[in-house]
């Protein structure tokens, strides 16, 4: 068994990836004779000359090549050098790769996978340096990936690549090669979708991905030093997220780190999925109510479906979070998706005693 650290085992899945299926393609800019910026791709360009492609400084054409590339039912590769450079492919990501299932009618998806760098850590100042994948998470249609260790990038990668859908996979760069540890040669895949348990704890759980699992480890070591024990989960995956083993598994206080703007946040919906099944209908736990999203076409049927999961309630948006029990507060889901008592909530609500309190609501069509 090899000891990779997280470059070696990027290197290693996509090898593996091209000799078990022909259909897959790696291009991007200095990915062949360079072999990437990080030589994430070094040799592949030797083991195959006709499937690994330099190409232009046009983020917009590399993924918009590649989108035509799987439509046409190859399994692209595409990299791009940081994270920061990805936003001229914003539109060909977000209106057309993570839509095509749903815009087709379920005839045609993009099993595509873009690889990129991000996060800081490394001095490499405002165009190297951001944590964007928050965008990506906000899209219907896309699956966001962000392994922590060598083992989960191999395993996640080749389950990416093998994935019906489009698949935005992001590599802390910071520990690209920070530690090593034994990856399996051969057939590796780890799940997406499903979060891992780093270290056990009965206080507190601190929920991280990334770069930002290792940086809760380390503190997790640090309060067992004075008493506290720490369970730490490694979520692997935002989109999907595993909820259900975060909020049911580790119904602690959550607190999710995070290396990016601390307004609309993973964060902010990990802590509210976790914290209100777990507090219950408390003065102390907040609630976040949003309006009908879209999931992908599933294939069933043409017609969309909508979510109505325990956070998305229809038909109706609360402009801030409410506190169980007070005057004019929604104090249940039933209550909540009925439209009937929505124009009196308002004016019913008192002078709030706590910024948490109901000020106001409004329709989201």
């Amino acid at each position: 068994m090899a000891q990779l650290n997280i470059v070696q085992a990027v290197n290693t899945a996509l090898r593996e990836e091209m000799r078990r299926d022909d259909r897959v393609v790696v291009l991007g800019e200095d990915v062949g004779r360079n072999g990437g910026v990080f030589r994430c791709t070094e040799g592949l360009i030797d083991e195959f000359p006709n499937r690994v492609f330099d190409t232009p400084l046009a983020e917009g054409g590399i993924v918009g090549t590649a989108i035509g590339m799987a439509l046409y039912g190859l399994r692209p590769v595409p990299e791009i050098q940081f994270l920061d450079f990805i936003y001229p492919a914003f539109d060909q990501i977000v209106s057309e790769a993570a839509k095509m299932r749903y815009r087709s009618g379920g005839q045609y998806s993009v099993p595509m996978v873009i690889r990129a760098p991000y996060g800081g850590g490394i001095k490499g100042g405002h165009y190297h340096s951001q944590s964007s994948e928050a965008y990506f998470c906000h899209t219907p249609g896309l699956k966001v990936v962000i392994p922590s260790t060598p083992y989960d990038t191999k395993g996640l990668l080749i389950s990416s690549i093998r994935d019906p859908d489009p698949v935005m996979f992001l590599e802390p760069k910071k520990i690209y090669r920070a530690f090593r540890e034994e990856v399996p040669e051969g057939d590796l895949t780890v799940p997406l979708g499903k979060a891992a348990v780093r270290r056990e704890g009965k206080d507190v759980s601190l929920i991280a991905w990334g770069y930002m699992t290792h940086v809760c480890l380390d503190a997790a070591k640090r309060a067992a030093e004075k008493g506290w024990e720490c369970d730490v989960v490694d979520v692997r995956t935002l989109v999907p997220l595993d909820i259900d083993a975060i909020g049911i598994s580790h119904p602690h206080l959550a607190s999710p780190p995070w290396l990016m703007v601390p307004t609309s946040s993973i964060p902010a919906a990990v802590t509210s999925n976790t914290m209100a099944p777990a507090c219950g209908p408390s003065e102390n736990s907040s609630h976040r109510w949003k309006g009908m999203t879209v999931r992908p076409f599933d294939g069933s049927n043409r017609k969309a479906w909508w979510s109505h999961s325990s956070s998305e309630l229809p038909p109706f948006m609360v402009t801030r979070s409410v506190r169980s029990g007070s005057e004019g507060s929604l104090t249940s889901k039933s209550d909540a998706c009925n439209p009937k008592i929505l124009p009196s909530l308002s004016a019913s609500c008192p002078t709030p005693r706590r910024k948490s309190s109901v000020t106001g609501c409004r329709y989201a069509e």
